[in-house]
């Protein structure tokens, strides 16, 4: 029996990832009072993206898990490049996404007076010079990982002259980029982090929050391991690019003789068939590759909302793909296919027709309009059902008719029946062409005693299509997405910029599609299927007199069908 609770532990303990394994073994260890704080720690310098997504899922979820709190923190330190608006859109996005930060909402620029201090206490203790060296002359003395780096010449200015111009680099004595305070670390180390990285800098720039009381502006390596240490943070999640920061993240805190919170480096999330840098995403909102950074097309997570994604869906596939400690792209399907899946349990179904060709059922009685009653979610019966007019005439889709139908096309043809969806069987007697040869109507007969698309005396019918009256309809704009880029990994061509290999067919719009009457008064950010042509979501630029569609995700799933082939 002890053998076998033994190996019950030890499969628990595989089945965590490993920074629930360290996490579990400080727990029981009694490391940091048993306590589990962990932060998310934005740069407001752009729109978040899904790999953020990632991001925010796991320091959140490891709190939730571990009954412990998550902070929500602007690593706010270079004000050239911030805004307020991107300080709003991360605090919508993370909210959306189901997290409450509660009343731990941060900021550095919060910890500019003691990190300042504490900058001067290094300084005191030899441990930081204020350097006259540009960014250029600092970089071409900076050696190799193999080679030592050149000294400053002011390496060894005394604790006095260091003080005294730190004091005026604060006070806005010195011009942007004269001087830097920095770290007295070392000149051999083969880890680059380590030569005498610059812990301040000089930005005579009006910051969103601090206004001009700031001349000199932390570095992000300096700033962040502070911020963990005063936010009394016990695990400090970070990707894997952050890993040779770790021995500068620790010597900071080591020097300053604070709390030190242990840094634990994760895979970022990469996705196929898009750019995930920053820097990147906002070339193509300023040069207007995209509408802007909620474009449906872009990998923000406000892009991803307007377009359709839930929440749920995002947090189910960041739980699917998992904690890895080595970078790999995953198949952007498998996003799309947890998206599908989502959206298949709280979408309610209606019918629309993108490209529209004209029916009109003969024997059906004029100026007739009935309601035909139609399921609005098979996969949740407590969504009902709703009423839809049908009458002699509708439109269906021009791609369930062909007029020289092979053998096993069961849709619409010349003298083949069809079931209409929640109505009835029609059969097609005649083609009406115009004078280019186009079809532009079709005249059918019904079946009045197959209401409902039942068959009255058992005979097969193989085609089902979804239609919409032709005279009670909502005409709506469908814009319909593709792949933003042409190939899987935009960042992998050796030959071609990404922005070459932007897809010019990223972006359809149907201006005249027709949808049934129910979705009238949808909101901004309803989700629908449409029957057999995919799950749709209203947009934002709808107005009362045009409602605007943006496809969300198509019905055909290629990552299930690959996995399960």
């Amino acid at each position: 029996m002890e053998n076998k609770n033994e190996n019950n532990l030890e499969e628990s303990k595989t089945s965590l990832n490993f920074i629930e394994q360290i996490i579990e073994t400080d727990l029981k260890n009694g490391k940091n009072e048993s306590r589990v704080h962990t932060r998310f720690p934005p740069e407001p310098n752009g729109y978040l993206h899904i790999g953020h997504a990632k991001s925010i899922c796991l320091n959140f979820g490891m709190a939730e898990k571990y009954n412990g709190l998550c902070n929500l923190r602007f690593d706010d330190t270079n004000p050239t490049k911030e805004e307020v608006e991107y300080v709003d859109s991360i605090i919508e996005d993370v909210k959306w996404l189901g997290f409450d930060w509660g009343d731990r909402l941060y900021f550095a620029s919060d910890y500019f007076d003691q990190m300042y201090d504490l900058a001067v206490e290094l300084i005191k203790k030899e441990k930081a010079y204020v350097c006259d060296l540009s960014a250029e002359d600092v970089s071409a003395m900076r050696g190799t990982p193999s080679q030592p780096s050149q000294a400053s010449p002011y390496r060894n200015r005394s604790i006095e002259q260091n003080l005294d111009l730190f004091a005026r680099m604060k006070a806005g004595e010195f011009p942007d980029g004269s001087r830097t305070l920095r770290a007295k670390i070392s000149l051999d180390s083969p880890n680059m982090q380590m030569r005498d990285p610059a812990m301040y800098r000089i930005r005579h720039a009006h910051h969103h929050r601090t206004g001009d009381k700031w001349c000199i502006y932390p570095m992000y390596d300096w700033a962040h391991g502070l911020e963990d240490s005063i936010e009394k943070i016990t695990h400090s999640l970070c990707t894997l690019e952050f890993e040779n920061h770790r021995p500068l993240y620790d010597w900071y805190l080591n020097e300053a003789e604070v709390y030190r919170p242990q840094q634990i480096e994760f895979a970022r999330l990469n996705l196929s068939y898009t750019v995930m840098s920053k820097r990147k995403l906002l070339e193509l909102v300023q040069e207007k590759q995209v509408s802007g950074w909620d474009d449906p097309r872009m990998p923000t997570i406000s892009g991803m909302r307007r377009r359709g994604y839930t929440p749920e869906s995002l947090r189910a596939f960041s739980d699917r793909i998992g904690i890895a400690k080595r970078n790999n792209v995953i198949d952007v399907a498998l996003l799309e296919h947890n998206v599908r899946e989502d959206l298949n349990k709280r979408a309610k179904r209606v019918m629309a027709v993108v490209d529209p060709l004209k029916v009109t059922i003969k024997n059906y009685p004029v100026g007739q309009v009935e309601e035909l009653e139609a399921v609005n979610n098979p996969e949740d019966e407590s969504a009902g059902t709703r009423m839809i007019p049908f009458s002699r005439e509708i439109y269906i889709e021009r791609e369930d008719f062909m007029e020289d139908a092979p053998k096993k096309f069961f849709r619409l043809a010349p003298g083949q029946e069809v079931r209409l969806r929640y109505a009835y069987f029609i059969k097609c007697d005649e083609v009406v062409k115009d004078s280019s040869g186009k079809v532009v109507e079709l005249i059918c007969s019904y079946d009045p005693d197959s209401k409902g698309g039942k068959s009255p005396d058992g005979r097969k019918v193989k085609g089902t299509l979804h239609w919409v009256d032709a005279h009670h309809n909502i005409e709506a704009q469908v814009r319909v997405y593709d792949r933003l880029f042409t190939v899987s990994d935009p960042d992998g061509d050796k030959e071609k910029s990404y922005k070459e290999l932007l897809n010019p067919d990223s972006l359809s719009i149907i201006e005249k599609a027709f949808v049934e009457p129910s979705v009238k008064n949808a909101a901004v950010l309803s989700y629908f299927q449409f029957e057999r042509l995919g799950y749709f979501t209203v947009d934002k630029d709808s107005t009362d007199s045009k409602l605007i569609f943006n496809k969300t995700v198509g019905l055909k799933d290629s990552y299930s069908k690959e996995n399960k082939n």
